[in-house]
């Protein structure tokens, strides 16, 4: 403490130190050995190079979104409209700008119940909204209720009401807690699988005037594929059916999971309970109005 020719530093130690009653004591390198062997250990660490240039700010990105009232505060301040506009989209802004009043740096809008809210850029609405809707003041109500809030706490933009509805449908809370509808209640109900000819529809066309003795046509049709399958016959009972059946239909397309009639008595005989009941084949009695609708739309392109 009493060296004369000290350095900056030491001084500063110096000058600190006489606020403390102690005693500096010296001690030789051979009684302090341990100090003085990490003192003298050597890194093999490969020193970084030293940067020259080192500026205090980088600009990392850069990004500007024009606000959606900016076309309005410039004509509100020039009295011009952009270069680009319409005569219809100029027309447009001359009557929308005489709602708003432009005091620098806000734009503020005089709506219809007297009140002047605020206009706020795009960038603020996500924030707004999951404050009006999420925290303590919203209570996750429902798209017209946040919007309620919203006007409450004197903001506007244009497409509020449209961005409630999105944020309220899109919140994941509101998703996981609202009520299940009636339709979610009712149990699912299984897909019956149905494929080419599992299931034909069937019935008599006629009667016709006689052509080679024929009156009546007998038409099969596939429900999936809409295949038809067309047979000219003497009569319209219960043998014709089964004989069409035996050597046209169950033969060159395979025996069906299900045949489809009117309920005519001509299909209720017992030699076609009998043929059906052999091949395992349900027969499916629909109302005569399900199934001509089907079969006459073919009539018509048999005709």
């Amino acid at each position: 403490m009493t060296k004369k020719d000290a350095k900056p530093r030491l001084i500063r130690w110096i000058l600190l130190l006489q606020e403390f009653d102690l005693e500096i004591r010296d001690k030789s390198g051979c009684e302090n050995l341990i100090d003085d062997h990490l003192s003298r250990i050597t890194s093999n660490e490969t020193p970084l190079p030293l940067w020259d240039e080192f500026p205090d700010v980088y600009l990392f990105s850069l990004t500007h979104s024009t606000p959606w009232y900016a076309d309005i505060v410039n004509f509100l301040v020039t009295k011009r409209y952009p270069d680009t506009f319409t005569r219809a989209q100029k027309d447009k802004l001359k009557s929308d700008a005489k709602y708003y009043v432009w005091d620098e740096p806000y734009l503020w809008k005089h709506c219809p119940n007297q009140i002047i809210r605020q206009c706020v850029p795009q960038h603020e609405h996500q924030s707004i909204l999951q404050f009006c809707h999420e925290f303590a003041c919203g209570g996750h109500f429902g798209p017209s209720r946040t919007l309620r809030k919203v006007l409450e706490c004197g903001l506007f933009w244009t497409t509020m009401s449209h961005d409630c509805y999105l944020f309220c449908k899109s919140c994941e809370r509101c998703q996981r807690t609202r009520n299940i509808s009636q339709k979610n209640q009712m149990p699912q109900n299984s897909i019956l699988v149905c494929e080419n000819f599992d299931i034909w529809g069937i019935d008599f066309m006629g009667p016709f005037p006689v052509s080679f003795g024929n009156v009546y046509i007998l038409l099969a049709v596939d429900y999936v594929s809409k295949w038809v399958e067309a047979k000219a016959t003497r009569s319209d009972d219960a043998q014709t059916v089964i004989e069409f059946l035996k050597s046209n239909d169950f033969v060159r397309f395979g025996v069906p999971r299900a045949l489809s009639s009117d309920q005519g008595a001509d299909y209720y005989k017992k030699m076609m309970e009998a043929l059906l009941k052999r091949y395992n084949v349900t027969l499916v009695s629909l109302p005569p109005t399900t199934l001509k609708r089907m079969v006459k739309r073919r009539f018509r392109i048999v005709k």
